[in-house]
C-alpha cells in the first residue's frame, strides 16, 4: 500500500484563503482524550504488542490501526486509531532503514503520546505530552 492510498489526494496551495488550523481543535481533543490514550499505550506495551505505540489522529477515513476514539460517537473533531511501529514498518509508512532513526527520536511513552497526524496537506509525526 502506498502512503497516498492511506491519505487520499493531498491538497496543494491553490490560492484559497487559509482557515483556522485544524490543529487547534486537535489540541483540545487530545487534552480530552489524554487519559484514554495513555491507558491504551500502557496496555499495548504491557501486553508485549509493541514498545512503540503510535496513535493516528484524523478527521477522515483511515485504514491503519484500530479505531479507539470515534469523533462521531464522542462529539469531537478528531478520531484516533491505535497502531504500532511494527505496523507502520510492515505497511511501508516507515521504511525499514529508517526504523532505528524513528526509535532514536521516539519520546518516553509514559510521558508523551506519539501521534501520526493526518490533515489534507499530508501527515507527520508529533509527540504530545499527556495532560497532568
Amino acid at each position: 500500500m502506498e502512503l497516498q492510498d492511506l491519505l487520499g489526494a493531498q491538497g496543494g496551495d491553490d490560492g484559497q484563503s487559509k482557515k483556522d488550523s485544524p490543529l487547534k481543535s486537535l489540541k483540545v481533543d487530545l487534552d480530552f482524550y489524554s487519559e484514554s490514550i495513555k491507558e491504551i499505550a500502557v496496555e499495548i506495551m504491557a501486553e508485549g504488542l509493541s514498545a512503540y505505540p503510535i496513535f493516528i489522529a484524523h478527521q477522515h477515513e483511515v485504514s491503519l490501526g484500530e479505531l479507539i476514539l470515534d469523533r462521531k460517537e464522542l462529539g469531537t473533531e478528531w478520531s484516533v486509531h491505535a497502531s504500532t511501529l511494527e505496523e507502520f514498518v510492515e505497511r511501508g509508512i516507515i521504511k525499514e532503514e529508517r526504523k532505528a532513526h524513528f526509535i532514536k527520536q521516539y519520546k518516553k511513552p509514559e510521558n508523551f503520546m506519539c501521534l501520526f497526524v493526518i490533515v489534507p496537506e499530508g501527515a507527520n509525526f508529533v509527540f504530545y505530552p499527556y495532560k497532568a
